[in-house]
């Protein structure tokens, strides 16, 4: 969302300016692989994951990572193994899953 409000900002400005390479790269990259697509989203799956016990670096691994299992979570990310059983963390994979667009989607 940061890059695309840069592109913007440069497109609407008098004297635009040619964006660099890794720029454009980068962007395209985050574009492809980004799961939630708007504020809203993002503040709502932060919002629940916050309400869970999670490690900063938990909370965002899951949130990139979309693990659709509780077995792949901690498989993913190790430091889960042992603090959530499979049904919890599966809720809490379940909350967030109907914010993320698949892969598929454009």
């Amino acid at each position: 969302m940061l890059l695309d409000h840069r592109k913007q900002q440069n497109e609407n400005a008098e004297e635009e300016q040619e964006l660099s390479e890794v720029f454009m790269k980068t962007l395209n990259y985050c574009q492809r692989f980004s799961k939630f697509k708007n504020r809203e989203t993002i503040a709502a799956v932060r919002s629940s994951l916050m309400q869970k016990k999670l490690h900063k670096f938990e909370l965002a691994a899951l949130a990139n990572l979309c693990p659709e299992t509780a077995e792949e979570a901690k498989t993913l990310i190790p430091s889960l193994e042992g603090r959530f059983e499979d049904d919890e963390m599966q809720q809490v994979l379940d909350d967030i899953k109907p914010n993320a667009v698949s892969s598929a989607e454009p």
